[in-house]
C-alpha cells in the first residue's frame, strides 16, 4: 500500500519562503515520476511542478518558474518544493502525487497561507 504524506506548509508573509516535503511509504519510488499540484476551495486542482525518476527533468507551471524548485531524495522517499518569493495568490492546499496507476496516489495535502 503507497502512501504519501505532505509536510512544511504553514503560514507567511509575501515574499518569503517554505519548504514543502513529502514523504512516500510502500511501493517503489525511485522509478516513479513525482508531482505537486494545488487547489484552492472550489476551484480546479492545478499543476505546479514535476521530476521525473533517475535524473530525468523537472517541470513547472509559469507562474511558479523561477520561484519554486522541485528535488528528490530517493534514498529518502522524499520529494520537496522549495517556494520562494511567495505571492498571496500562492496561498492554496498543496499536494504530492507520486506516479502510478490509474489516478497515482496521493497525499492528504498541506496548506500554505501567504499574507499581503
Amino acid at each position: 500500500q503507497v502512501h504519501m504524506v505532505e509536510s512544511g506548509g504553514g503560514s507567511v508573509q509575501a515574499g518569503g519562503s517554505l519548504r514543502l516535503s513529502c514523504s512516500a511509504s510502500g511501493g517503489t519510488f525511485s522509478n516513479r515520476g513525482m508531482g505537486w499540484f494545488r487547489q484552492a476551495p472550489g476551484k480546479e486542482r492545478e499543476f505546479v511542478a514535476a521530476i521525473l525518476w533517475s535524473g530525468g527533468g523537472t517541470y513547472y507551471a509559469d507562474f511558479v518558474k523561477g520561484r519554486f524548485t522541485i528535488s528528490r531524495d530517493d534514498a529518502a522517499k522524499t520529494v520537496y518544493l522549495e517556494m520562494n518569493s511567495l505571492k498571496p495568490e500562492d496561498t492554496d492546499v498543496y499536494y504530492c502525487k507520486r506516479e502510478g496507476a490509474g489516478n497515482g496516489y496521493w497525499g492528504q495535502g498541506t496548506q500554505v497561507t501567504v499574507s499581503s
